[in-house]
């Protein structure tokens, strides 16, 4: 007779053996994973974002920097724009001195940031900028005009990199040649010819006041048919000029 072989029965798994559930335990990995590289990406992000305005800062000290945001906007608005890019060395004396005086005084004694001016301006409720040549630099290169808090935070930022990379020369150079004098006029080359038919190496001591007095308000303003403020402010700036020359305040352009 065969011998018969007889097989156990598998033991059944009770309902309280089931495996645990792992299905929770895996999304909070993924989400952990997903978190760190949106956070990697954003890194990278703000990293490149630093190193491209580092890039150019460095770049526009030796290269003459393209037309900013709002000369790109006045040249659409307008149909044209006039700016005569100059060499610092090819202005008259009178044309940096007198920007100086009426912008900022204290250029050669800060590092980008005039503090008594911008403490006088926030005492007068903002009626009065207290920005320096540095931050105007700034804002016409880089950036756009408004008075947003992001675009004043970016302009601090700038404020520093140009400061740190650009000689003070640079500073005053490329400002004569971004500054807006009349509407579509930018640069005091193009605004010397576009008000006295001067170049830029004869512009003369009240030629330079009178360009330096309509700043604020360009477009509003006129150095060739001058109002009475416009007068009395030339003859402020002139007085300037004079001083800051006299105690070496000029020694760093």
């Amino acid at each position: 007779m065969a011998k018969t072989t007889s097989k156990k029965a598998a033991p059944r798994k009770s309902k309280n053996s089931a495996k645990p559930k792992v299905k929770n335990s895996k999304k909070p990995v993924k989400k952990r994973g997903l978190i760190a590289r949106v956070w990697r990406w954003v890194w990278r992000g703000v990293f490149g974002f630093f190193a491209l305005c580092i890039f150019l800062v460095i770049l526009f000290r030796f290269v003459n920097p393209p037309n900013g945001i709002y000369i790109l906007e006045e040249r659409h608005r307008l149909g044209g724009v006039k700016q005569d890019w100059t060499a610092l060395d090819d202005f008259s004396r009178h044309m940096p001195l007198s920007v100086v005086a009426a912008e900022d005084a204290n250029f050669c004694l800060h590092s980008g940031f005039d503090l008594d001016a911008i403490k006088d301006a926030w005492e007068d409720g903002g009626t009065r900028g207290g920005s320096t040549i540095t931050q105007q630099v700034a804002k016409n290169v880089f950036l756009w005009h408004d008075r947003t808090w992001l675009r004043k935070g970016l302009e601090a930022g700038f404020t520093i990199l140009i400061e740190i990379i650009w000689p003070k020369k640079r500073i005053v150079e490329v400002y004569l040649n971004v500054a807006e004098f009349d509407a579509g006029v930018f640069g005091a080359s193009a605004a010397a010819k576009h008000y006295f038919g001067a170049a830029p190496k004869n512009i003369s001591a009240l030629q330079a006041a009178r360009l330096a007095s309509i700043l604020p308000n360009p477009q509003q303003r006129s150095a060739s048919r001058p109002s009475r403020s416009t007068r009395n402010k030339t003859r402020r700036v002139m007085s300037g000029a004079q001083t800051i020359a006299a105690d070496g305040r000029d020694n760093c352009f």
